[in-house]
């Protein structure tokens, strides 16, 4: 796995296809959060909020994945129960719309829970 420094980067290293499918990932973790924090993590783009871990992505030769924790995964099992899944984690087929929406509500869950344990740890 090449190490990356940056999103830009990682996303440059794509066939052009590809590189429009993962800009409209990151533009759609902007838009759902856009106090986020953007870095690479395992060699992949990775966002944090509130100091913690929101979620990651990448691209493979026939999906990309998407990993949202166990819990944001959970919160949406049945709307992702068409895709291929492990703990934590969805594969989106390349030959297939990314489902932006889901991914838009994901997020949105998982700063919520994030902004929570936050103010928890807080008191």
């Amino acid at each position: 796995m090449k190490d990356y420094n940056h999103i830009d980067e990682y996303i440059a290293s794509f066939p052009k296809e590809i590189q429009q499918k993962l800009e409209k990932i990151r533009e759609t973790i902007r838009l759902a959060a856009p106090e986020a924090v953007e870095s690479i993590s395992y060699g992949m783009p990775a966002y944090k909020a509130y100091g913690k871990p929101l979620a990651y992505f990448a691209a493979f030769s026939k999906h990309i994945g998407f990993y949202a924790t166990p819990s944001g995964h959970n919160q949406f099992s049945e709307e992702l129960s068409n895709y291929k899944q492990g703990k934590g984690s969805v594969q989106f087929p390349l030959n297939q719309p990314i489902p932006l929406d889901l991914i838009s509500r994901m997020i949105k869950f998982r700063v919520e829970e994030n902004r929570k344990k936050a103010v928890i740890s807080k008191k």
